[in-house]
């Protein structure tokens, strides 16, 4: 599932200034739930495999107000005999600024677990974390903080608010995301407008991004990621397809509730 959570999140960035990467929000709301159906590709077949959710709530942190952005993904219970997969992520966010104050990590996918949290200290520039996997005993260590360094979830959120007017057609686009104690600089480009379906079938006018991965990881680290966003104020994901190590995946939007603004992006067929 980090796969799927990684691609909605980067895919929304949309400006190339990073003096802009701290919006006030304008494009979600608290109760906001979308999920997704996750099709795994091997040789001629597709398999619905998995689900992932997005749910965003009000929260208090630290005295102060907040978004409590959380993600739950698992496989779909007769793929559980062959690669279980159960991933939870959870954020925390300044209301105003949507700046990341605090993030989990969860995960379960077949033998290799994670638990990674992190706290993020803006005043310092600083990202204190816990680390802990199948390979690594817990250790605690302290980052040092990049301009605009996001967490996955929080950046899904965060960026899904910056302006398509300041992008055009082959603009390549940075991203700084902290993943697994690491802080990487990641980049998208712009590939204009193009029709894109759900799960149901329903086609969207959407923008269209190609997303330049982390090499190494079950990516291969070349431009073969691409994601249709909806071209309306709501900026969902509407499918993301990916070429992975083995095979291929495709996630489709299944269901949207709670959203501030209505997916009017829609195509009407006559």
């Amino acid at each position: 599932m980090l796969r799927i959570l990684i691609l909605y999140a980067i895919v929304i960035y949309s400006s190339n200034s990073f003096s802009q990467c701290n919006p006030i929000n304008n494009t979600f709301s608290s109760g906001e739930d979308v999920s997704y159906n996750v099709y795994y590709n091997l040789g001629f077949m597709w398999f619905n495999a998995a689900e992932v959710n997005f749910n965003v709530s009000f929260a208090n942190y630290n005295n102060q107000k907040a978004y409590h952005f959380k993600s739950f993904g698992q496989t779909l219970p007769n793929y559980d005999w062959i690669f279980k997969v159960r991933d939870n992520y959870e954020s925390i966010a300044d209301s105003t600024t949507l700046k990341p104050l605090f993030f989990s990590k969860a995960t379960n996918e077949g033998k290799y677990t994670v638990n990674n949290s992190y706290t993020f200290n803006h005043t310092d520039s600083l990202i204190f974390s816990t680390i802990e996997n199948s390979e690594t005993p817990k250790y605690r260590d302290t980052i040092d903080m990049q301009d605009c360094t996001f967490d996955v979830l929080t950046a899904v959120y965060a960026f899904r608010n910056i302006s398509y007017n300041t992008i055009a057609y082959g603009d390549t686009i940075p991203i700084n995301m902290v993943i697994d104690n690491k802080i990487y600089n990641l980049y998208l480009r712009y590939i204009g407008i193009e029709i894109a379906e759900n799960d149901n079938g329903t086609k969207y006018r959407c923008r269209k991004f190609q997303i330049l991965m982390v090499e190494g990881t079950i990516f291969s680290g070349n431009e073969d990621i691409v994601v249709w966003v909806s071209d309306d104020k709501a900026k969902i994901p509407i499918s993301v397809e990916a070429k992975i190590l083995v095979g291929s995946i495709i996630a489709k939007v299944k269901k949207v509730e709670g959203n501030k603004w209505p997916l009017n992006s829609e195509v009407i067929e006559e």
